[in-house]
């Protein structure tokens, strides 16, 4: 049968999709992108924080739709929200013909044949195994993520993850370092290491990411490794010296904070000094590592003054990279019921000035880079110009270099590229040659 995907949510999320799409396909079904010609259709669903719960439940409807004005026959859902919602979701909406959760993705064969035999699936009885099976590739063939682990046990006050998907697991190390030969074969020069909590690896199993990284950068054939989603209490020196010890490790640290007051931190349930944070990370950057965190602004309890700590580390450490996110009360979650919730109208103001500022910062070390020189891949072409990312440039995140060329560039190559103009967030550049 022909089957249309829809995948939300974050990266670990497209790995679930890439899989099902495997196990699909080696069933003899076909992928199409056309949605109104595809006789299935697979919504995997992101169930994190609010406006992405919202836009799961507006693409469910939306593809049920196809079932009167498409060739759709059977809907399947699957992912996060699915996991957590499934009982409310086979209520309200009929259309759905299975449900599949985050860790039966092996299963989806046997949930659209059941589906197709006019019964309803419910595929959602969580388990601590780490799917292994093949991946049909969503990304561009050079640049892949590779999973290292599933679940979280940090049991941050804001967080719905270890409810969704469970505590964490490591991956196995060898079949992680056999999928990256197999995906470096295939093309893949940019490996990215993902799990909800890259550091935590190996924690359950006798190992660590330091050992990982060292090994996984001597695949053949990996120009760059870049790991993402690190834990500031178990990021250590050891691992950012490891890292910088290996020339195709991209010295990029990925370091989500959520928060910069100590007060906050707690309320928070996170873990570590923010004093020792920062250290760690102009240390990196004296080693020249491209920073990026996250924040969350508006959580319970946060004071003006709580937030100004936050403007005045910003301040200080100068990230490269921010991602900041309004707080979004998630049910069954302790920061849920905490007294103090913040207005709406408060928290959308203190990130209206989180991000101003971060624009401005990110301006001026965009700045810096003119007239500097950086391996740069080659990811398309908008029609005027060809579109790269260098090192400092993670996908799905961050911004782009848009490159001027007098000759044709080979999408999934590198190319030598002089930045000769920047803004906010993109770069401009010529080839250096």
């Amino acid at each position: 049968m022909k089957i249309g995907v829809i995948s939300l949510g974050c990266v670990k999320n497209r790995v679930d999709t890439e899989q099902m799409l495997y196990v699909l396909t080696q069933r003899g079904h076909t992928i199409t992108a056309e949605v109104e010609e595809a006789e299935v259709l697979l919504v995997n669903t992101c169930g994190f924080i609010d406006p992405a719960k919202e836009e799961s439940i507006e693409t469910i409807l939306e593809m049920a739709q196809y079932k009167q004005t498409g060739k759709c026959k059977v809907l399947l859902v699957t992912g996060c929200l699915a996991q957590r919602y499934g009982d409310a979701l086979k209520e309200e909406m009929p259309e759905i013909d299975a449900l599949v959760g985050v860790s039966q993705c092996e299963r989806i064969a046997e949930a659209l044949d059941q589906a197709l035999q006019g019964e309803k699936p419910d595929f959602r009885a969580r388990h601590n195994e780490m799917p292994e099976c093949g991946r049909v590739l969503t990304t561009p063939e050079y640049s892949v993520y590779v999973r290292i682990g599933e679940g979280c046990d940090n049991r941050c006050s804001y967080c719905a993850i270890p409810l969704i998907r469970g505590g964490y697991r490591s991956r196995d190390e060898e079949k992680i370092l056999s999928e990256m030969q197999e995906l470096s074969q295939k093309g893949a020069r940019e490996q990215i290491l993902i799990s909800q909590d890259t550091t935590r690896y190996g924690s359950d199993m006798g190992k660590s990411l330091q050992e990982l990284v060292q090994k996984a950068a001597k695949v053949p054939g990996v120009e760059w490794l870049r790991v993402l989603y690190m834990y500031p209490d178990e990021t250590d020196m050891a691992l950012i010296e490891e890292m910088a010890a290996h020339e195709n490790v991209c010295k990029y640290l990925d370091l989500p904070l959520q928060h910069a007051s100590m007060k906050m931190l707690r309320r928070m349930n996170r873990r570590g000094d923010i004093k020792d944070a920062k250290a760690m990370l102009l240390k990196a950057r004296e080693m020249g590592f491209t920073l990026r965190t996250t924040f969350i602004v508006g959580f319970p309890g946060e004071t003006e003054e709580d937030f100004e700590e936050l403007m005045d580390f910003t301040r200080e450490v100068r990230f490269d990279r921010m991602g900041a996110f309004a707080y979004s009360a998630e049910e069954d979650t302790p920061g849920a019921e905490m007294p103090d919730q913040i207005p709406e109208e408060i928290k959308q103001e203190r990130l209206d000035r989180l991000m101003a500022l971060q624009a401005q910062i990110s301006r001026e070390l965009n700045e810096e880079r003119i007239g500097k020189t950086y391996k740069t891949l080659i990811t398309g072409h908008d029609g005027l110009t060809y579109i790269g990312r260098t090192e400092m440039e993670a996908p799905d995140s961050d911004g782009e270099v848009h490159i001027f060329s007098p000759r044709e560039l080979t999408v999934g190559q590198f190319e030598n590229v002089r930045i000769t103009r920047a803004d906010t967030y993109d770069l401009y550049g010529e080839l250096a040659d």
